[in-house]
């Protein structure tokens, strides 16, 4: 009888054990058919949408990081309290993850609030279709500054980016024309960008159009025409001086008493601004001519002494 009992015993803890082992086995298997099920999941998400412009560039944080300290740190020095990261995560909070064809200006708040900083008066210099030309003045006079010359602008310019509701969050492939869709990262950036810039110019501030675009040098779909005119402060602004230039070699296509200027200030003297408009300003015209020395436009200058 004890011998009897005592197997009886072991077959018992032979059962148990058996079935601690089957239950942790049938754990484990659940385990890993879970994680293969969610790996599976972020396999098969739905496909980024396919855009027609360019997508987000590539290290875009270390661009942007770079180009923050770069600005702080060695160009104006006198901002160098600016938290550099916290501007990237202000960026990166304002697409990563989102529908690319709804961004909002709540979106970029955060961001305009940590990068601003003042604009010293009689120095803001607006543009439209003069992108080069006056960012290449901008560089050889140090007296005036472009929205790309600020830090919101410098950080952004040329740089692309937009998000996705799926993972990875950031569309590398390609983003949104505006065409496509208006409320896009880059449209709803520039947009709240040129206001800021407006709003804090201040004294006497200068405009520098094209006057070799046929269509006429003042467009008011603009970002100047709809956007940075509008948001001059007359009480800050005392007067606003247009800057006519014309291609070298191209096309005179208006002159300061062109039907599109007159539109200009127009707009202008109804918002109470003093207005001045000068055709080929000459220390701009001269930056032309250095590409051009020998071109017939450019006589007047090299023959000037």
């Amino acid at each position: 009888m004890p011998f009897q009992q005592g197997s009886a015993r072991t077959r018992q803890r032979t059962v148990l054990l058996v079935g601690i082992v089957v239950l942790l086995v049938t754990l484990i298997l659940a385990v890993v058919l879970a994680s293969v099920l969610t790996h599976g999941k972020l396999e098969v998400s739905p496909k980024m949408m396919k855009w027609k412009d360019r997508g987000t560039t590539k290290n875009l944080q270390e661009v942007i990081l770079g180009r923050c300290y770069s600005y702080v740190m060695a160009r104006y020095p006198e901002l160098g309290d600016k938290d550099c990261l916290k501007i990237w995560e202000s960026l990166k909070h304002a697409f990563v993850y989102k529908d690319p064809c709804n961004i909002t200006s709540e979106d970029y708040q955060p961001l305009l609030e940590v990068a601003s900083h003042p604009i010293p008066c009689n120095k803001s210099l607006f543009w439209s279709k003069t992108n080069d030309l006056a960012h290449r003045y901008t560089k050889s006079n140090q007296n005036f500054l472009t929205l790309e010359d600020t830090l919101l602008g410098y950080m952004a310019d040329r740089v692309s980016w937009c998000g996705d509701p799926s993972a990875p969050g950031i569309n590398y492939e390609s983003c949104p024309k505006r065409s496509e869709c208006e409320s896009n990262p880059s449209s709803v950036f520039w947009k709240m960008a040129s206001k800021m810039f407006a709003e804090a110019a201040c004294g006497v501030v200068q405009v520098m159009l094209n006057g070799s675009v046929e269509a006429g040098a003042f467009r008011s779909s603009s970002i100047f025409g709809s956007i940075e005119i509008f948001n001059l402060n007359p009480d800050k602004v005392s007067a606003v001086h247009i800057w006519l230039m014309h291609d070298i070699g191209g096309p005179q296509s208006e002159s300061c008493s062109g039907h599109s200027i007159k539109r200009l200030k127009s707009i202008l003297e109804e918002r109470n601004f003093t207005i001045t408009c000068e055709d080929n300003y000459r220390p701009v015209q001269l930056l032309q001519c250095v590409h051009n020395p020998d071109h017939t436009d450019c006589r007047p200058c090299t023959n000037a002494t």
